[in-house]
């Protein structure tokens, strides 16, 4: 059973950053890929941004050039640095991590953007 612990979720006003972080019970080398899903209320699960076991990343349009992506070696964490936060980013984000075709996901975090 993998355990995934992520933290940095919170509330941020427009323009605001946040990072988030995921921890996994195991080497995250051990995963195929990781990254990060978002699901706001109303509306499916989506792909925010992941990371394969090479350091290639891949980003869905509305992160591109806010969101970064990026392991944390030391840590054994991904990260997800998010700048220039918006309302309609507002969701519980999920860390997801695979090995092969399995997925195992956090239990999410809240971010809320807010005036």
């Amino acid at each position: 059973q993998v355990q995934l612990v992520e933290s940095g979720g919170g509330e941020v006003q427009p323009g605001g950053s946040l990072r988030l972080a995921c921890t996994p019970s195991r080497n995250m080398f051990e995963f195929n890929v990781m990254g990060w899903y978002r699901q706001a209320p109303g509306k499916q699960r989506e792909l925010v941004a992941t990371i394969n076991v090479g350091g290639v990343t891949e980003y869905a349009d509305f992160a591109k050039g806010r969101f970064t992506i990026y392991r944390d070696n030391a840590a054994n964490t991904v990260a997800l640095q998010m700048i220039r936060l918006q309302p309609e980013d507002t969701a519980i984000y999920y860390c997801n991590a695979r090995i092969l075709r399995l997925d195992n996901w956090g239990p999410g975090t809240q971010v809320t953007v807010s005036s």
